[in-house]
């Protein structure tokens, strides 16, 4: 198991995917389960400061969230919300909703599930997040946490909105990131941190080619791509 945390513009989902991809293992995206739980408060009308209708929400909640790293399915209530959820409102009000501690309760218990189905059916899982290393899983064998500059990671966000057809600024999007960084690293429940065995990874002036060379690297020190070949054999 590979646990790759970070904030959000480090190119952690991306290279994430592809080393799940090299070492044939499964995927799982835990931004994307408060994405779809977020979507789920603001289709119910809720409202994200009151914790215990947001713990409803999320209790009573029919998501899926697939574990292939090619290309990763979300669901809410049977429909599919993968491009929905990466929208500007919920980008608005993923950190609030996250910050819930029943809502964190409820998403930490079922990415451990996830991860002990993944583990046994493929043999080896990359997990991303912002506590993956702290508090989902800090028994990882490899715990990763990438970081950038904000005006580089407000760049990267700008970029990937306008090519998803997302209206989009680099002023708005350092704004986005600045708050996001601001509201994840300072709520009471599993804040954004690097665990203390994380290997820190600056991806500021690196490409993805360059992050996944580097991961990879990592992973071999450690054993995990011999563990892969085995799984696969």
């Amino acid at each position: 198991m590979v646990a790759l945390d970070g904030p959000s513009g480090t190119g952690k989902t991306t290279v994430a995917r592809k080393l799940a991809e090299r070492l044939s293992a499964g995927y799982l995206d835990t931004g994307a389960m408060y994405r779809v739980i977020t979507l789920a408060v603001l289709r119910a009308g809720v409202d994200v400061t009151d914790a215990d209708a947001v713990t409803a929400v999320a209790r009573d909640a029919v998501f899926t969230i697939g574990t292939t790293p090619v290309r990763p399915s979300v669901t809410l209530a049977g429909e599919d919300v993968a491009a929905e959820i990466r929208g500007p409102e919920v980008n608005h009000a993923v950190s609030p909703v996250s910050a819930v501690p029943g809502v964190r309760e409820l998403l930490v218990a079922r990415q451990r599930r996830i991860i002990g189905e993944v583990l046994a059916e493929v043999g080896g899982v990359v997990v991303e997040g912002r506590d993956i290393g702290t508090v989902v899983a800090p028994d990882s064998p490899l715990k990763i946490f990438l970081t950038a500059s904000a005006e580089i990671r407000a760049a990267r966000r700008s970029a990937q909105d306008t090519a998803a057809g997302r209206e989009s600024t680099h002023a708005d999007a350092l704004a986005s990131v600045d708050r996001r960084d601001r509201l994840d690293s300072s709520r009471s429940a599993s804040p954004l941190r690097a665990a203390e065995d994380a290997v820190h990874l600056d991806t500021s002036e690196l490409d993805i080619d360059q992050v996944l060379v580097a991961l990879s690297e990592l992973a071999s020190r450690r054993g995990l791509l011999d563990c892969a070949a085995e799984a696969t054999r």
